[in-house]
């Protein structure tokens, strides 16, 4: 297994970089104090193709895969975690779901502007009452004919309220449990369709976060995505998927911690040096890049085991287990070595602090992948 990345992720992560250096990390703080979502940066990023890494290039698309989508990710984290989540949820949560569900009409209709970046798109599991257990949704879609209804709500839904097109898992028969529960296709102008924004987060700023209502809304048995009582299976594997590309999200905010903390700690000076001199310091780099180096090569793993068609959802839970946590464990001693300063939003490490502890907990919390990897343990 070769972790060097070919010309062509090279030459992507360059470009990406170079957009989140002119674009992205001078404007990241304002975008974080405002709350406000950077609708214009997404459009750029849309022109650069990184709204369709991964789509089919048949609707659009790139073309390319899990790996190269890691690396677009990353690079875009190490500026700003939010716009990064946008990214990662549009690529990995709802093109993924409707590139490996939908038929072929469903793809024309959506997958294309979506790969563009003419549409955004969210994806609905977490409910008020149904978070980790996800089996355990409330919200119904009740067939009549060829329209079925949908009745409950959604919460901490990211892009719900900016999404142009929402996928939207719900319990067709109850008696089935985990297979009684279907995917739907539901566009944000749909009557009875409502979203509000969440406000008042504690990172992910400017990332839109929303809550979902469903109100007697009647769709169509063509919004349906893919088979009936099939949503929680193919939910599944988009949400291995998605570790992926968390995971890469983790390791870009580690990273840019690091480097932060690097910088600050040479620049520094107490007790007549630079406090990059004290061992303490010395230290706590050492095992800050140490571990970030872990969890890339965790996520590499599961994403070229992704792109060559191998299981990869052991690996996937591992990466996004381990690189969540090394983020927050990178980003406090980043606060930390800043000291004072680290506690003020003139230095970016306490927006990297509050933006990773989204990662040990959104697709499935640092516990939930500890019971996964314990499940794969006892069946080897």
């Amino acid at each position: 297994m070769d972790f060097e990345l070919s010309p062509t992720q090279a030459q992507l992560r360059d470009s990406m970089r170079r957009f989140v250096q002119e674009k992205v990390t001078p404007a990241a703080r304002g975008w974080d104090r405002s709350g406000s979502f950077p609708r214009a940066a997404v459009d750029e990023l849309a022109a650069l193709g990184a709204l369709g890494i991964s789509v089919d290039p048949a609707y659009g698309g790139s073309g390319l895969g899990a790996m190269e989508t890691a690396v677009v990710v990353e690079e875009l984290a190490r500026g700003d975690g939010s716009l990064a989540l946008t990214v990662a949820s549009h690529n990995g949560l709802a093109t993924g779901h409707l590139q490996a569900a939908g038929s072929a009409a469903q793809k024309e209709r959506y997958l294309r502007p979506l790969a563009a970046g003419e549409m955004l798109g969210a994806w609905a599991l977490t409910e008020p009452d149904s978070g980790s257990d996800a089996a355990a949704l409330r919200t119904t879609a009740t067939r009549e004919g060829d329209t079925w209804h949908l009745q409950g709500s959604k919460i901490f839904i990211t892009q719900g309220c900016v999404a142009d097109v929402c996928i939207v898992l719900a319990c067709t028969d109850r008696a089935k449990k985990t297979r009684g529960i279907t995917a739907f296709l539901v566009e944000q102008k749909t009557p009875g369709f409502s979203s509000r924004p969440l406000t008042g987060k504690l990172g992910m700023r400017a990332s839109d976060t929303a809550s979902l209502t469903f109100d007697a809304v009647a769709l169509d048995d063509a919004q349906r995505l893919g088979e009936v009582g099939n949503g929680f299976v193919d939910a599944l594997k988009t949400l291995d998927k998605g570790r992926i590309t968390l995971g890469a999200l983790s390791v870009g905010l580690g990273t840019a911690a690091l480097a932060a903390a690097r910088t600050y700690a040479l620049q520094r000076r107490q007790f007549g040096k630079a406090v990059a001199e004290f061992q303490a310091i010395q230290w706590k780099l050492a095992d800050m890049a140490t571990e970030l180096d872990a969890a890339r090569l965790l996520t590499y793993r599961a994403a070229l085991l992704c792109d060559a068609g191998k299981p990869f959802s052991k690996e996937a839970s591992m990466a996004k287990l381990f690189a969540s946590e090394a983020a927050m464990r990178a980003t406090e001693e980043a606060v930390q070595i800043h000291g004072g300063y680290g506690y003020i939003d003139e230095f970016p490490v306490e927006r990297f602090y509050r933006d990773a502890k989204l990662c040990t907990i959104g697709e499935g919390t640092s516990e939930i992948q500890r019971l996964i990897l314990a499940r794969h343990l006892q069946k080897a």
